[in-house]
């Protein structure tokens, strides 16, 4: 499976739901929380070339953000990406 990345704010309902959606399909990811690690606010903006939250990576895809991430499950593509290598 591909290594899943989220960079999340504690605050943030649409992190919240890409955390559910990702929890939902029992994928590992591991969570970045910007409000915890401000240092690590600069990493996200330079991956992913955007200032919001959630931004989520599988494996070197930049899938965007929680919108994105749905986008994805509705066409039947999220999976095929969580186990392409």
């Amino acid at each position: 499976m591909n290594q899943v990345v989220i960079y999340t704010k504690r605050t943030c309902p649409y992190c919240i739901r890409a955390l559910e959606l990702l929890d939902s399909k029992k994928v590992v990811y591991q969570e970045i929380r910007i409000d915890q690690h401000p240092e690590k606010r600069s990493e996200m903006e330079h991956r992913s070339q955007r200032k919001t939250v959630p931004q989520i990576f599988i494996g070197d895809t930049h899938v965007g953000g929680c919108d994105d991430l749905f986008l994805l499950e509705e066409k039947g593509e999220l999976d095929t990406l969580l186990q392409h290598k």
